[in-house]
């Protein structure tokens, strides 16, 4: 293979503990044989994006591919800019989408999507939802999952499920944090001893909103807010949790909650974006109306009635096909 491979994106990892998919991604082709550069690590948002475009300049003679992560937010400037820079010197670019709410950038900055998906070599989705809206488009989109390496997820049988729930997503009004804590206030009216865990950065403040609602309804003594803890420090801390709740109102295909899948935690989401491509609902996790803590209870209490601990056994089968044995093959098929 041999081939080389500039990785734009957020490369973090070392600041916010977190393992994005930028990671784990990068290892896995560098193990594979291809030669992978990354950038940037920088801290401020212009040093970063300037070290992405010198990046470019610097290897542009080397490289034969640039991944190009790319979101919904405000870093998807990242992705014009760069995107831009490679056409200029004649490079490949491949767009790796992120976020759920994409398809709304799509639709309000035409020109600028344009720009960045019509001209890519091709675009990555890494579900069924964002292939759907890109194509839709006309933006040429190849689906790839989000890869995870199976082996390094130990599953956890749990024979009696209990009322305890794990949120791992950071705090941010667009993964609406606070239903979490409705949610658990609602439970306890049928499991008293019932108790949430909640991991994950705060972004625009909402941790403020949560922690305040937990203090409105006395609920102090049964939620944990633990941070950022790195991967196998939540993977660990999760085996003292028996289901895994996603409250988002906006969504891709999130990876942790393919990660909850690999670890047989039953999983609890709001039916939004594309998580319906992730989970079959009533067979491998729990679809539910976003923004609706009576529906989210309701179902959780159903799974601990019947204690349905199938949905856990399914959906480990299901993200064993995003194990990088199986989704190599589509990165070679694509760069060779």
């Amino acid at each position: 293979m041999n081939k080389t491979i500039l990785y734009i994106g957020n490369d973090l990892t070392k600041s916010t503990r977190y393992t994005t998919t930028m990671d784990t991604l990068s290892y896995l082709l560098c193990d594979t044989g291809y030669i992978i550069c990354k950038s940037s690590s920088k801290q401020n948002k212009v040093l970063r994006l300037l070290h992405m475009c010198i990046a470019i300049v610097h290897l542009r003679n080397k490289l034969d591919y640039v991944f190009i992560d790319t979101y919904s937010t405000s870093n998807f400037y990242y992705a014009l800019f760069t995107s831009q820079l490679c056409r200029f010197f004649k490079l490949k670019y491949l767009p790796i989408l992120h976020g759920g709410n994409l398809p709304y950038r799509l639709r309000k900055y035409p020109k600028f999507s344009s720009l960045v998906f019509n001209n890519s070599y091709v675009n990555i989705a890494p579900s069924g939802y964002l292939k759907y809206e890109f194509e839709q488009k006309g933006f040429k989109t190849v689906l790839i999952p989000n890869v995870i390496p199976i082996h390094q997820y130990p599953y956890k049988e749990r024979k009696k499920i209990a009322p305890k729930l794990l949120y791992v997503r950071a705090f941010a009004e667009i993964y609406n944090p606070t239903l979490a804590i409705e949610v658990l206030k609602e439970l306890k009216n049928t499991y008293p001893k019932a108790i949430l865990c909640m991991i994950g950065p705060d972004k625009d403040g909402t941790l403020a909103d949560v922690k305040q609602l937990i203090n409105k309804y006395h609920l102090n003594e049964s939620v944990e807010i633990t941070g950022v803890l790195a991967q196998k420090e939540w993977h660990k801390k999760s085996e003292n949790y028996d289901i895994f709740i996603n409250t988002t109102n906006v969504d891709n295909t999130p990876i942790s909650v393919i990660e909850a899948m690999a670890l047989g935690l039953p999983v609890v989401s709001t039916n939004v974006g594309g998580l319906p491509y992730l989970i079959q609902h009533n067979v491998d996790g729990v679809l539910v109306e976003k923004n609706n803590p009576s529906a989210m209870t309701k179902e959780i209490c159903k799974i601990l009635e019947e204690n349905k601990y199938s949905l856990a056994i399914n959906a480990r089968k299901k993200v064993e096909n995003f194990d990088w044995n199986i989704v190599q093959s589509k990165w070679i098929q694509l760069l060779e």
